[in-house]
């Protein structure tokens, strides 16, 4: 399960749980049994630029009661909840405890403490979401100590897990094994479409106009020319042709860009970003 953001996927615990009156039980390590209540629907552990950017997005479509969250740095914790309203916890067991839908907003790096901090606080009803490039479900599943199954969600999940990605933009569903290339085309894509609408307007610069207006119109040609990708369904290829008449201005450019490589630049960056994926594994 991805967005076009975030390197995503999600996973269903199956943890010991029970279900007695709507509460349900988890074996602590010492073998005792304790009473716990899911409150907060989403648990975002970790709270860095990606995981603020979705949780402000998810502030649209669900109250602040319905989000909670926490992260090492006091500060931002404390700025963030000004900031939106949402309330914190102190730790990622907390966390877990209290979220049905946990995010795990933190570098890949970290995701082995993350993990083990949350093994015995979470039962077969959470759901895990990671945003990570490079984590697998079997790798947070065997930390966990869980068996996941895709069948386990229920309708009632899967439109929620809906509802969560399609709060921040478009979703769609993918094999696990194209996560790599989705990091390549789409998660690290901002970056190099930031790249080109500075040289754009650098350009636009060069040539006498204000780098503000520069700015502006380069990032709304890429916003138009991305709207008709879109919109239309043409190849990219049949857009491009459109725009380029026999012998004119457009065409010209276009030529350089072939010239110097522009396809070949973008496919090696993407070629670097998947062997990099691979690394972090």
């Amino acid at each position: 399960m991805l967005n076009k953001k975030p390197d995503v996927a999600v996973g269903k615990s199956s943890c010991s749980q029970t279900t007695n009156g709507g509460s349900s039980g988890r074996e602590v390590p010492d073998g005792r049994w304790r009473e716990t209540k899911i409150m907060a629907k989403i648990g975002f552990i970790g709270m860095g630029n990606i995981g603020y950017a979705i949780m402000r997005s998810l502030l649209n479509k669900y109250k602040t009661e319905d989000i909670t969250f926490t992260d090492l740095n006091r500060r931002r914790v404390a700025q963030i909840e000004k900031e939106t309203g949402v309330k914190a916890v102190d730790t990622n067991q907390d966390c877990a405890e209290n979220a049905k839908y946990i995010v795990l907003a933190i570098k890949p790096q970290f995701y082995d403490n993350v993990l083990a901090d949350i093994k015995d606080h979470v039962t077969k009803e959470n759901i895990i979401i990671s945003i990570a490039p490079g984590i697998t479900i079997d790798s947070v599943n065997e930390k966990l100590g869980g068996d996941y199954d895709k069948k386990l969600f229920e309708e009632t999940e899967k439109q929620m897990i809906s509802n969560f990605f399609e709060s921040f933009g478009m979703m769609e569903i993918v094999p696990e094994y194209m996560m790599n290339a989705v990091v390549c085309i789409s998660s690290s894509a901002p970056a190099y479409i930031y790249m080109f609408i500075e040289a754009l307007a650098d350009a636009g610069v060069k040539y006498g106009m204000p780098r503000d207006v520069a700015y502006r119109m380069a990032a709304q040609g890429v916003v138009g020319s991305a709207k008709m990708v879109l919109e239309t369904g043409k190849h990219p290829g049949a857009l491009k042709d459109d725009v380029c008449s026999p012998g004119g201005t457009t065409i010209y450019a276009v030529s350089v860009l072939e010239e110097y490589g522009l396809r070949n630049a973008v496919i090696k960056a993407c070629d670097a970003c998947y062997e990099k994926c691979i690394d972090l594994k």
